[in-house]
């Protein structure tokens, strides 16, 4: 589900940091559009800003990022929410969620990209649509079940991408929940990352690690499309 099936220590390459800088800001567009356009005011919006800031995205791209979104100015945005779903390499359920423009070019790319796999089974039955909240906390060791307790989050599993000297959670929430369990943990000394509502496998696949390595270098490709804003696979 969400990016946990991606290397946690593989190299962003500058290609690929260009690539995750477009969607930190096609996702503030996507949040100025959807709220008022002020981040003090506008929980998803914060949110997007700050994972932007922590990837060193300048305040003027993240200012610009804003108006589009807002239809501010000449150069306004429209993007839209598309999601397709999919069974990938291995049967392993597959759901996408895209953040475009132009509709007519996504499905065809995405189409494309499951040429090895099923593109268009239904699959949406196989998860639970919840509130997914990434956090890490600067002292490693933290208790993550008590943590996710004391927060209200439903469960928590290690966050794979989380440095050796901190605590990393994934919070799996209600999905009315995922903003006051955010604010809750922040409350409790950890820094959210990404706070959205998401999908979570109900019984997801163990693979050995030949099969998985082949179902993750797919996930990867798809990852990397420049329309693609998540992708949550019912994996382990």
């Amino acid at each position: 589900m969400g990016r946990q099936w991606l290397h946690a220590k593989k190299e962003v390459t500058a290609n690929r940091r260009a690539q995750m800088t477009s969607k930190l800001v096609r996702e503030i567009m996507v949040a100025a559009k959807m709220g008022v356009p002020d981040p003090a005011m506008n929980p998803r919006l914060s949110l997007a800003v700050e994972a932007a800031r922590k990837q060193s995205v300048s305040n003027d791209v993240i200012n610009r990022a804003i108006k589009k979104g807002s239809g501010q100015g000449d150069d306004a945005v429209n993007f839209e929410l598309v999601t397709y779903e999919g069974m990938g390499p291995c049967n392993v359920p597959v759901i996408i969620e895209c953040l475009t423009e132009n509709r007519n070019r996504t499905a065809p790319d995405i189409r494309m990209l499951f040429k090895d796999a099923q593109f268009g089974s239904k699959v949406m039955f196989l998860f639970d649509h919840v509130g997914i909240v990434e956090a890490t906390h600067p002292k490693a060791g933290q208790d993550l079940e008590s943590a996710a307790i004391e927060a209200g989050a439903q469960d928590v599993e290690k966050l794979e991408s989380a440095k050796e000297d901190e605590s990393g959670g994934r919070f799996f929430t209600e999905r009315t929940d995922m903003y006051p369990v955010a604010e809750a943990l922040k409350k409790l000394g950890w820094s959210v990352t990404t706070a959205e509502l998401g999908y979570r496998g109900k019984d997801p696949i163990d693979l050995p690690a030949d099969d998985r390595a082949r179902v993750a270098a797919f996930l990867e490709r798809i990852d990397e499309n420049d329309d693609v804003h998540r992708v949550y696979a019912a994996l382990k």
